[in-house]
């Protein structure tokens, strides 16, 4: 009986001793990302078992607010960080942000499958969501009429301020002097965002197109009225022929840790892409 005691307090010392050397690495940020890097991180675990990431979303700005206070070891974003971010961030912790591209991406925009639109300018798409924009139903839009949108009235689907989605396509379709107008239905993430316009046949919204599936569909995009009008794809997105493409980023608080670059290189590996193009994305090309 002593020596079975023995060797359960041996098993159990071994096993908490095991546990204390796995080191936790926290991730935060992009909802755009955060799917990804959840299973970057799943297959992470069984190629090194000593290091165990901890993924959460809730925004670009969310990530990079944690990688400005010093309490996350990367966050994810799917803007470019700003400058005064940048400066924020070497003011409270004394270390410069370095950028790591992950992955690149491009912004669909998706409408309800019963609308009979196939394509929209860039000029359309501000004048539908920009502030000042005219188009307020979708007679607006050539003529268009929606089967099952009662009033054709459209309906604004976007994203809270803190999205670096939203961030990027303000910027995109906008520029950086103006804003959306007030009045859209502003949701916390790309799947509440496609899961509305899926029951909303008057909807239209936007997303990284990861998060697309089969019950919404995506307009092609012409970057101005005559020029050919482009379908987000990992091509499309690769080359920059679609006019909303834009990088995934990864950003630490000075240089990482051994383990935390180990990482990161993980995530250029053939394996890491394999996983980048399954779940919707470009991978970047390798540092």
């Amino acid at each position: 009986m002593k020596k079975l005691l023995l060797v359960l307090m041996i098993l159990i010392v071994s096993a908490c001793s095991q546990k204390s050397d796995t080191v936790i690495i926290q991730n935060k940020g992009s909802d755009t990302l955060v799917n990804l890097a959840q299973a970057w991180a799943e297959e992470y675990k069984n190629i090194n078992t000593k290091v165990a990431l901890a993924v959460s979303g809730g925004g670009s700005g969310t990530g990079i607010a944690a990688l400005i206070n010093g309490t996350v070891d990367i966050a994810n974003s799917s803007r470019a960080i700003k400058p005064e971010e940048r400066d924020e961030a070497k003011k409270n912790t004394g270390n410069d942000v370095k950028e790591f591209i992950v992955g690149m991406d491009a912004l669909a925009v998706f409408i309800h499958p019963s609308n009979p639109i196939t394509g929209l300018s860039l000029e359309e798409v501000a004048c539908i969501y920009g502030e000042g924009g005219k188009c307020t139903h979708w007679s607006d839009i050539r003529g268009t009429v929606v089967p099952g949108c009662k009033d054709n009235k459209i309906i604004r689907v976007s994203r809270q301020s803190n999205s670096g989605t939203y961030q990027y396509f303000r910027e995109a379709i906008l520029g950086k002097k103006k804003d959306l107008k007030l009045g859209s239905m502003d949701l916390n993430g790309s799947r509440e965002s496609i899961d509305l316009v899926e029951k909303t046949p008057c909807a239209i919204g936007y997303s990284g197109m990861g998060y697309l599936n089969p019950r919404v569909r995506a307009v092609c995009i012409q970057k101005t009225s005559n020029s050919d009008c482009i379908e987000p794809t990992v091509k499309t997105a690769m080359d920059k022929s679609y006019p909303i493409s834009r990088e995934l980023y990864m950003y630490t608080s000075g240089n990482p840790s051994e383990m935390v670059q180990a990482y990161l290189d993980w995530t250029q590996s053939d394996r890491a892409h394999e996983i980048t193009v399954k779940a919707g994305y470009v991978p970047a090309p390798k540092r």
